[in-house]
């Protein structure tokens, strides 16, 4: 009757390490398919601030034309 506990908590510890498990497999996942981690929090003010930093890099990054 001492390890009744045993009985709970093993299956809620197979359920946390599966969490785990798939919450890893994500990042990992979309790290190997985007190049960088998933930004949290991305709300519309830093989707169009990378949208800019993005446009200015490509401005940068081309040729300028001579004269």
């Amino acid at each position: 009757m001492a390890l009744i506990w045993l009985e709970a908590m093993l299956p809620l510890g197979i359920i946390a390490g599966m969490l785990c498990v798939m919450g890893n497999a994500q990042y990992f996942i979309h790290k190997a398919a985007h190049g960088r981690p998933k930004h949290i929090g991305n709300d519309v003010w830093d989707v169009a601030m990378e949208r800019r930093d993005k446009k200015i890099m490509e401005m940068l990054s081309s040729p300028s034309p001579s004269n």
